[in-house]
């Protein structure tokens, strides 16, 4: 079990911040990834829709035998994280309360601004982590086209400015000394976002924040990897509508670095058949 692969999965290439980020605290370990790529973006979709979809790829992970899965979405934490906790028999990282507890030991004023997908903002889940964490007021605000951006590679310009100046306006109004990054996609974007900002307000991701729990978890179940064997990365993707381009390999080898995108292998596979095909 020890030697088994750590399953992550998210809507798309957001989650492979959440993986490089595992990559650099544990370069022992083995990924499996699955990017949804069929049902991106989430965060426009019913949460009872996320719900199902996320237990389809979660099945899958764990049907390739996973010692642990990582939700590294926010909207699929806030949909899924109790029913996968009660459905699997391995340890369940979600990327929220790791943000929380950063955002928290982080801000100056106690005004923290939470950025997401609607799904994620109307599921009010980031609220009810800070409640039972601290009394820090918080203002959050949808950013529905961010996780496009992301998906077609565009990570800065114009168009991407104008968006964040549009979608963090309440937050700047709010006066809040630290910002959130409530999707796994949005460190991609963190560029701009900190540019509308200003650099007096610190941004939270909870990548690096979700691989230390990673580790805090393995390490208390004795399932950290011992192979003396180099780990091989496989990161996967579900197959994208008809008609649709897939830029999945391309992003993937772009996001991770190079020295990630020579030993990893991105096949294409399709959400009912599996990584076998």
């Amino acid at each position: 079990m020890n030697s088994a692969p750590i399953g992550i999965f998210d809507s798309g290439v957001g989650g492979l911040t959440v993986a490089r980020s595992i990559i650099d605290q544990l370069p022992n370990e083995e990924l499996l990834y699955i990017g949804d790529t069929a049902h991106t973006p989430y965060g426009d979709k019913p949460l009872a829709t996320v719900r199902q979809l996320s237990l389809d790829v979660m099945d899958e992970l764990v049907d390739h035998g996973v010692k642990m899965l990582v939700i590294a979405c926010n909207t699929a934490t806030a949909a899924v994280l109790a029913d996968a906790r009660e459905r699997y028999d391995v340890p369940v990282i979600e990327v929220i309360k790791p943000a929380v507890r950063r955002a928290v030991a982080t801000t100056r004023n106690n005004k923290v601004g939470v950025i997401g997908t609607r799904a994620t903002v109307k599921s009010r889940a980031y609220e009810d982590a800070f409640a039972a964490a601290v009394d820090v007021e918080v203002t959050s605000a949808a950013c529905p086209r961010f996780v496009q951006f992301v998906e077609s590679g565009t990570t800065t310009g114009p168009e991407v400015i104008a968006a964040a100046e549009e979608y963090l306006a309440p937050i700047k109004a709010a006066g809040v000394d630290t910002v959130v990054l409530g999707c796994t996609h949005y460190p991609h974007l963190a560029g701009a976002v900190s540019v509308v900002m200003g650099p007096e307000v610190t941004l939270v991701s909870s990548s690096e924040e979700t691989a230390l729990e990673v580790y805090r978890e393995l390490r208390a179940g004795d399932l950290l990897r011992e192979d003396a064997k180099p780990p091989l990365h496989t990161f996967a993707e579900t197959a994208p509508r008809v008609g649709r381009t897939s830029q999945f390999a391309q992003l993937s080898q772009r996001f991770l670095g190079p020295a990630i995108s020579r030993t990893a292998t991105i096949p294409m596979i399709d959400s009912k058949e599996g990584l076998d095909q």
